[in-house]
């Protein structure tokens, strides 16, 4: 599966976004799919790096792990975390699905990744921490997804 995505290359902050390239042969995602099962073939991919650390991409292992999700998501969505707007792109595909709203608590990476998206009238993109948004009493989701956590792999 793959998902090629529009947001720019650019920094701010301590976040990053770039384009990188994977070869075929590339001995460190050899090393990778040893360590943990998942490797990315060759092609070319955008990352989100916060102080030189890869906190996610648009890999097509990254993309596996919600399409279960998007598969099944329709109406109004709350999704935690914005990262590249993977999630948010696959979703925006889906004419089933009303409105997204996504809590993203990085004022940097709404700057660097929003712009992308907010030009479709379905989404919504609150700065708050997850942890802590209330969102109003009146307002029920369809279906919830939580990402942000950048270190379990």
């Amino acid at each position: 599966m793959r998902i090629d995505i529009d947001v720019p290359d650019g920094i701010s902050g301590n976040w990053k976004v770039e384009t990188f390239e994977v070869k075929d042969r590339d001995f460190s995602q050899m090393i990778s799919m040893f360590k943990t099962g998942r490797g990315v073939p060759s092609g070319t991919y955008k990352r989100l790096m916060r102080n030189g650390i890869c906190i996610m991409s648009n890999t097509p292992d990254e993309i596996s792990d919600f399409m279960q999700f998007v598969w099944i998501a329709k109406g109004c969505i709350l999704i935690n975390g914005l990262g590249l707007g993977v999630l948010l792109k696959a979703l925006l595909n889906k004419p089933e699905v009303t409105e997204i709203t996504v809590i993203e608590k990085s004022e940097d990476v709404i700057k660097l990744v929003a712009p992308t998206y907010l030009t479709d009238s379905r989404v919504i993109i609150i700065n708050a921490d997850a942890f802590e948004y209330k969102p109003p009493k009146d307002k029920k989701y369809d279906a919830v997804w939580h990402d942000i956590w950048d270190n379990i792999c």
